[in-house]
């Protein structure tokens, strides 16, 4: 299986990590979070693949002595499937020393797989620092010294980082890895770049040596800005067995045994052009099965040229109709956001009428003579069977919250349209006050909106009603009404680094 999956790889020129093969464990992640909640633990599912490096003929075997019957897939002897193509032509090289060269060759791309897996692990520890409140990455030039990694290394760190801030699994392949490669080694830092979801910046105050990486809202599809909606009473907090957290860790421990040294490791500057080519000349094949190799990779790149051309022929007539837009589903009070693979959002309304909190200090003095705003009753600008919207932040919620600075230049279509709400019976100081809340919030928002990187801001989930109105911005606290009650929890759906792969298996 390994060696039908390297042949098959090769002739779609894939690198050396794809050429390692399946991994003997993996993990998956749900591509939805149907089952989530803030408190819940992403912990996916763990693949582990224990007769992977069984022969067919190992497991006719073991079903004989097990008296066990096994059903034969008709569709395993047509040649319309690479695998089947492949393994046909394995079967006409099946001299040992063949097999056992191959397996060789296999077993090296492993090694260097288990040394770039582990080596990125360290130095993500080490280089990247994640700030999960609002989602955005900051990478360390100076401690990850770009200009010293080899391009294996490098790519591999870029994608782990990319993937993780993007939320998008697909790799980073071909003119984009190159781009991100070239954009990672200049030092300083000067320019921005836009790449796998994801858009990368100078970070602030670093002088070009450190760079920020945040989810850009303005990539192409598929990346949109997805949102699932649940129902909170309908979610199932699922957690992972300790059993299950104990085998992962003792198989970390185990494979860390495993993984060679940086001199042991063949292939870290090869290409998949290269691999052949190089493992020839260290002798871990011979030339009768660098020639054989060659030969199947070719009649399997011509079969592939082929498929393609059908492919793009047939695909070409349905671009358009393929190509949809994901629009924003009203919110209602309960349910859970998946906003765009990253943020938990939740809103309510509160059932009592709470209490203005006391502002600070500096605010006293807005405050009517003997009428302390923390003693006076409230009543809730919000209906209880509105809904909301989710989207990213835009640069007129700045400009709105700056003109709630300064209420009292409002003019009166603004004012009616901040207090369209408000019960009529309210009083004119309960409506004073309500601006004065409005004031103090958007400030204190404005304050912390100042500490967050430009470009990681419009990624930001916020609240907004049916007319556009701004109603929450709930990674930073504001909320234009004290009723109102918004919780956002950072929580991807894979975590940093993809997860548990590669480890356990047999060098």
């Amino acid at each position: 299986m390994q060696a039908e999956l390297f042949i098959l790889r090769l002739s779609r020129n894939s690198g050396v990590l794809g050429l390692a093969g399946m991994a003997f464990t993996y993990q998956t992640f749900s591509s939805s979070m149907h089952f989530y909640d803030e408190d819940s633990k992403n912990d996916g599912i763990l693949l582990v693949r224990p007769l992977l490096h069984f022969s067919k003929e190992d497991m006719y075997k073991v079903c004989k002595v097990g008296g066990q019957d096994w059903v034969e897939d008709p569709t395993n002897q047509s040649l319309l499937y690479a695998r089947n193509r492949i393994r046909m032509s394995l079967r006409s090289l099946s001299s040992y020393t063949f097999k056992s060269e191959l397996q060789a060759v296999i077993s090296a791309c492993r090694k260097t797989r288990a040394f770039v897996d582990q080596f990125c692990t360290k130095l993500m520890n080490q280089a990247v620092t994640i700030v999960h409140q609002h989602g955005y990455a900051i990478i360390d030039l100076e401690i990850l010294n770009p200009s010293k990694m080899a391009d294996l290394c490098l790519t591999k760190f870029m994608t782990l980082v990319l993937q993780f801030i993007s939320q998008r699994q697909r790799p980073v392949r071909g003119s984009t890895s190159k781009l991100l490669l070239e954009y990672i080694r200049t030092f300083p830092c000067k320019t921005s770049l836009t790449a796998a979801g994801c858009y990368l910046c100078p970070a602030t105050r670093s002088k070009g040596t450190k760079i920020l990486v945040c989810c850009s809202v303005d990539c192409p599809f598929p990346s949109k800005m997805e949102s699932t909606f649940i129902h909170s009473d309908a979610e199932k907090t699922r957690s992972m067995p300790c059993e299950l957290e104990q085998i992962i860790t003792d198989g970390k421990l185990y494979s860390d045994h495993f993984v060679p040294d940086a001199s042991d490791v063949y292939f870290l500057d090869s290409t998949s052009e290269s691999v052949l080519t190089e493992a020839k000349r260290l002798n871990i094949i011979s030339d009768s099965t660098y020639r054989n190799i060659l030969l199947l990779q070719k009649d399997e790149i011509e079969y592939f040229k082929a498929r393609i051309e059908d492919d793009v022929e047939c695909e070409s007539k349905d671009e358009v109709e393929n190509i949809t837009t994901c629009s924003n589903e009203p919110l209602r009070p309960g349910q859970i956001c998946y906003f765009m693979s990253r943020f938990i959002v939740r809103w309510s309304l509160s059932k009592n009428i709470p209490v203005i909190p006391i502002p600070e200090k500096s605010y006293c003095d807005w405050v009517l003579e003997g009428e302390g705003w923390h003693h006076h009753p409230w009543s809730c600008t919000l209906s209880h069977d509105m809904v909301v919207e989710v989207r990213h932040m835009i640069e007129s919620d700045w400009l709105y919250l700056a003109k709630l600075l300064n209420h009292a230049s409002l003019d009166n279509v603004h004012q009616q349209r901040i207090c369209t709400a408000c019960e009529s019976e309210q009083s004119s100081v309960n409506r004073n006050l309500y601006l004065v809340y409005l004031r103090f919030s958007a400030e204190r928002a404005l304050k912390l909106l100042k500490s967050i990187p430009v470009a990681a801001r419009r990624s930001l989930p916020v609240l907004v009603n049916h007319q556009g109105l701004l109603l929450s911005i709930p990674s930073i606290g504001f909320k234009n009404c004290p009723c109102l009650t918004v919780s956002c929890i950072f929580k991807p759906r894979v975590p940093l680094g993809g997860g548990h792969s590669s480890f356990m298996q047999f060098l």
